[in-house]
């Protein structure tokens, strides 16, 4: 391990698209636009947000699935520029997608899924090793080798989400980005697999980035909680604090539309419902993106976007009316 007391760092990055528009002309289409944030090994930081916000980017763009705009990504202390840099990060830090039935290969076998990591990486020197290591990883994620045969359409929702997590072990990873692993799956099967994130950090000491909108299942698996706005991490802090004590308009309105199964906590508490639609990111509001929605917005939130200050102990907000 570096110096550096983080595993991964983001500064300022930024993942902006040109989108065509009229005959030959194109907009740009800012879907990041200057996120920066930590995460120590060993802790979860829960990156959450309505649909559309940048989230899923953020951890594509990490892993320059999407080659980043601008802005840095640094691994153990070490920038990543260059390829060889990528493939050295790839490694060790491995991504779980949110639709299993779209990120795993009808044509291939659970055997080669699981195995084309240890294939691309060449982490096997015999076949019979190869086949050791690919039946060790499906009983690490609860599948067991008779599933090693099958194709990846047999399989519920929940096992193939099982089989990409075994896929995203394969290389032994220190990180995994987690990009809304569970919204796909039933909620008793939800249940089963955070359980098992959660088993799996603690046996193999893991570092997660978990995306998600559920901010119930984020604050259950999180140790801390960024929530992002059209491309803006806009609060950040520990996830009981944020919970608790939601300082930003916004996070607010996201907490106060969680449901909680308690009928006379539900009778006491209004949903906080925000004014109008959220802006297209191809015509961003001036100064705070949030502001055209925003019950506490003055003409200073239009003139200039506010950066992350500390309210309260390792607890950040952007917001100028505080």
């Amino acid at each position: 391990m570096s110096n550096s007391k983080y595993l991964l760092e983001v500064k300022d990055l930024k993942q902006h698209f040109n989108i065509p528009s009229g005959l030959f002309g194109s907009k740009k289409l800012k879907a990041v636009d200057g996120v920066s944030f930590a995460i120590k090994e060993g802790e979860t930081l829960g990156l959450v947000g309505e649909s559309g916000c940048g989230k899923t980017t953020v951890g594509r763009s990490i892993l320059h699935l999407y080659e980043p705009t601008s802005g840095e990504v640094i691994y153990d202390g070490n920038v990543i520029k260059t390829k060889k840099d990528v493939n050295e990060m790839r490694k060790k830090v491995q991504m779980v997608f949110q639709d299993p039935y779209s990120s795993l290969d009808p044509r291939m076998t659970v055997a080669d899924i699981v195995g084309e990591p240890l294939d691309i990486h060449k982490l096997y020197k015999t076949k019979a090793e190869r086949n050791e290591k690919i039946n060790e990883l499906l009983k690490t994620v609860g599948l067991n080798s008779e599933h090693a045969s099958r194709y990846a359409h047999e399989f519920s929702g929940g096992q193939r989400q099982r089989i990409g997590i075994a896929r995203a072990l394969a290389v032994n990873p220190k990180c995994i980005i987690c990009d809304e692993p569970v919204s796909a799956l039933d909620v008793s099967i939800q249940a089963q697999i955070i359980n098992m994130f959660e088993e799996l950090q603690e046996t193999l000491g893991l570092t997660y980035l978990f995306i998600a909108h559920d901010l119930l299942v984020v604050k259950h698996i999180s140790d801390r909680i960024a929530v992002m706005y059209l491309g803006h991490i806009v609060e950040m802090g520990p996830a009981n604090e944020i919970y608790n004590n939601p300082a930003h308009p916004y996070s607010i309105s996201l907490l106060s539309a969680v449901p909680i199964p308690d009928p006379d906590y539900a009778k006491n508490h209004k949903r906080i419902v925000l004014e109008g639609d959220v802006p297209s990111p191809l015509n961003m509001p001036t100064g705070c993106p949030f502001r055209t929605r925003c019950p506490r917005a003055t003409a200073k939130c239009a003139e200039e976007n506010p950066q992350l200050k500390e309210v309260a102990p390792e607890h950040f907000v952007a917001c100028w009316n505080l």
